[in-house]
């Protein structure tokens, strides 16, 4: 007789990422990480959070703020994101999050957080607010990831180091008391678009671009996406071709690709003889093609806030059980007395 195989089934490993509500995501977030999103959610256990604690080490308007985080909420929802598969949350409805922070503030050293390039980057285009939260935030980042005893964290060249810290914050306190937090790794998965500004190519996409013409939002409508892509800066040779020199032209054959699928290969046999003109007009279409159904889902979860607040309370009662596992194991080893 044949003996059932009895092996339990394989832990999924967990992936974490946040994003800030700090204004509407662009299109370079959009292909270079939120697209992808949904495909982390069926491979890994994963946990997607609004970091809204995060937004406010710069000055937010609170009617503005409050919407902002409702929005990124409904993005999440709209990019094909299942609040009953994933984890889907708003970083303050959490406490532990700031709870494990403090905590970990405290077997953080000041040199390593003072070494962070992003402080100092972030110091120079915020000179008039300088706080204290802007210079500990990668403890709260080490706090989001650990809570959650993460294996993987998706991290952009602007995060390894707050990974890295994270990490070493982990070491420190596993080797001081006992294996206590999962060190995690940084996913490095399908590699997204990364998108650069339409009126200054050498530069990434970006919503705070004092230019509105250089980046497309998420939710732009139709008539703006085609009128920004016709304007966007490119060169004199008047032929679609991947090359050195070519930043503009490179940029939208990245965009165009993304969208679908085609290599570059395929791009320049399919615009052999064609101006810039037209392959503009193939950008744009493509491009608001790709957002109408995200933007068509967004709207209609935007218009039921009352189904936004049951997703972001179911979201927060699981997630809580996660991080106050993990929060009070931290405070039983460091000697707290628990309630």
């Amino acid at each position: 007789m044949d003996t059932p195989n009895t092996q339990p089934e394989a832990r999924k490993k967990r992936i974490l990422s946040c994003i800030q509500p700090s204004g509407i995501p662009t299109l370079g977030n959009y292909l270079g990480a939120l697209k992808n999103w949904k495909t982390l959610a069926d491979e890994f256990d994963g946990a997607f959070a609004v970091a809204d604690l995060h937004a406010i080490t710069v000055r937010q308007d609170p009617a503005k703020f409050r919407q902002q985080i409702q929005q990124v909420l409904a993005l999440l929802l709209a990019i094909g994101l299942d609040p009953e598969q994933s984890i889907l949350f708003i970083q303050s409805h959490v406490p532990a999050h700031s709870q494990l922070a403090w905590i970990l503030n405290c077997y953080t050293q000041f040199g390593e957080m003072s070494r962070m390039t992003q402080f100092k980057d972030k110091s120079q285009s915020h000179a008039d607010n300088v706080n204290v939260g802007l210079f500990a935030y990668p403890v709260l980042m080490a706090a989001d990831i650990l809570l959650y005893q993460a294996d993987l964290v998706p991290v952009g060249a602007d995060q390894k180091q707050h990974l890295e810290i994270a990490r070493d914050i982990a070491n420190r306190f596993n080797t001081l008391y006992s294996p206590t937090f999962t060190i995690p790794e940084p996913y490095i998965g399908k590699q997204g678009a990364r998108v650069m500004s339409l009126q200054s190519p050498d530069k990434k996409m970006s919503k705070s671009d004092p230019n509105p013409k250089g980046y497309i939002s998420v939710f732009d409508a139709p008539e703006v996406i085609m009128k920004k892509i016709k304007s966007a800066v490119t060169d004199s040779e008047g032929c679609v071709r991947y090359a050195d020199g070519k930043d503009g032209i490179n940029n939208l054959m990245s965009i165009y690709s993304c969208c679908t699928g085609l290599s570059d290969a395929q791009i320049e046999h399919d615009f052999q003889g064609k101006g810039y003109g037209d392959f503009k007009v193939a950008v744009a279409e493509a491009v608001i093609e790709e957002l109408r159904p995200v933007r068509e889902k967004f709207d209609r979860y935007m218009g039921d806030k009352a189904y936004l607040k049951d997703v972001a309370a179911q979201g927060a009662e699981r997630a809580s059980r996660i991080a106050n596992r993990t929060l009070q194991k931290v405070m039983k080893k460091v000697g707290f007395v628990l309630p």
